[in-house]
C-alpha cells in the first residue's frame, strides 16, 4: 500500500500498487539495454573527416621513387603526413536500432518495480494547476517531500502543469501513455497522478 497526498502533503488516503507492473523482480541488464539504446538514439551521428581522397592537393608525387634517400612517397595527402587524410574517417550516420516491445515493457517495469520497492513513488490524488506558477508547483514538490530529481506523471498532457515545473532543474513532466525509461532511471522519485497512476496498470499490466 501506497500513501495518497494531496497537493498540500496530507495523506487522503491509500492506495494498492499492481504487483505485476511494481512488484516484480527488477531486471537490470534489460533496463540497461534500453538505456543504451535511448541513448544511442539521440545520437546526431554528424561527425565528418576528410580521407586521404577527399583532402586538397597531393596530386603530385613529392619525389622521385628511387635515389633520393628518402622513403618512397606518393603523394603529400597519405595519412602520415602533416595535412593527410584521416585513415579510416568517421562519416555520418545513423547510431540508431531497435529493440523488441517486449524488452522495452519489462524494463519499463522494472524501473518501476526498483521505484516502488526503494519507496521512492508518491501519488497524489490530483495534479492540478490554476495558473502557470513555478513557486506554486516548487511548494508543491516541498509540500510531498520530493526533494530530488522528478518525473510528474499526469493522465494527460496539463499545459499549467508543464510550463510550471520546466523551470524547476532535474523535474521532467510527462504522461502515463509517454513514460520513458530513461527519464524514470535518472529520476529519484516519480511523483503520479492517482488517474496516472490507474492508466498506467490498464497500459502496462
Amino acid at each position: 500500500m501506497v500513501k495518497v497526498l494531496n497537493m498540500a502533503g496530507s495523506q487522503v488516503g491509500e492506495v494498492e500498487l499492481n504487483a505485476s507492473i511494481f512488484g516484480i523482480e527488477p531486471n537490470m541488464h534489460v533496463v540497461h539495454e534500453v538505456v543504451k539504446n535511448h541513448l544511442a538514439n539521440c545520437r546526431q551521428g554528424t561527425q565528418s573527416a576528410l580521407t586521404r581522397a577527399e583532402v586538397s592537393g597531393g596530386g603530385r608525387k613529392p619525389w622521385r621513387q628511387k635515389g633520393t634517400g628518402h622513403a618512397r612517397q606518393g603523394s603529400t595527402r597519405a595519412p602520415q603526413w602533416t595535412h593527410g587524410g584521416i585513415v579510416f574517417a568517421p562519416k555520418p550516420r545513423s547510431y540508431s536500432y531497435v529493440l523488441n516491445k517486449k524488452v522495452r515493457r519489462l524494463a519499463l517495469k522494472s524501473v518501476l518495480s526498483a521505484k516502488a520497492a526503494g519507496e521512492q513513488v508518491i501519488v497524489v490524488d490530483s495534479i492540478q494547476m490554476d495558473e502557470i506558477k513555478t513557486k506554486s508547483f516548487k511548494d508543491f514538490l516541498d509540500a510531498v517531500k520530493c526533494d530530488g530529481k522528478a518525473v510528474v506523471i499526469t493522465p494527460e498532457v496539463n499545459t499549467n502543469v508543464v510550463k510550471s515545473a520546466r523551470n524547476i532543474p532535474g523535474v521532467v513532466t510527462t504522461t502515463a501513455r509517454m513514460l520513458s525509461v530513461y527519464d524514470l532511471v535518472n529520476a529519484k522519485y516519480l511523483v503520479i497522478d492517482k488517474s496516472a497512476l490507474a492508466t498506467i496498470e490498464e497500459v502496462y499490466a
